[in-house]
């Protein structure tokens, strides 16, 4: 798949009941982007990223982020931007929850650093 063009919004209806990580940009050596979904209810728990600063753009269907306990809505054509060190969950509101989280590209992952 060419990755200078994607339809996020195609994609994740294409993939009605599949959840997690649809799409992931693999041609770039600097930033790490992923479409993500979820059905209502689904999404990821509480935590802290003390690495990089991430933008979450709603993409289809209705959802949240909440940062450091203040919820922020997220849908299609809304941004939440999340520094690091901030704890931060996402929660699903729709069946069709689709989401672009946007990050610099980490190093790898060391085991007892």
């Amino acid at each position: 798949m060419q990755e200078d063009y994607v339809n996020l919004a195609e994609i994740s209806a294409s993939a009605a009941g599949q959840e997690g990580a649809l799409w992931t940009l693999r041609e770039s050596s600097e930033l790490n982007a992923n479409l993500v979904r979820f059905g209502a209810g689904g999404g990821v728990a509480e935590h802290i990223n003390h690495e990089v600063d991430v933008l979450f753009v709603g993409v289809t269907g209705c959802g949240g982020v909440t940062v450091d306990g203040e919820a922020h809505p997220l849908s299609s054509g809304t941004m939440v931007f999340v520094p690091r060190g901030a704890k931060r969950s996402v929660r699903s509101a729709s069946e069709d929850f689709a989401y672009l989280s946007v990050h610099r590209r980490r190093g790898p992952l060391q085991i007892g650093g």
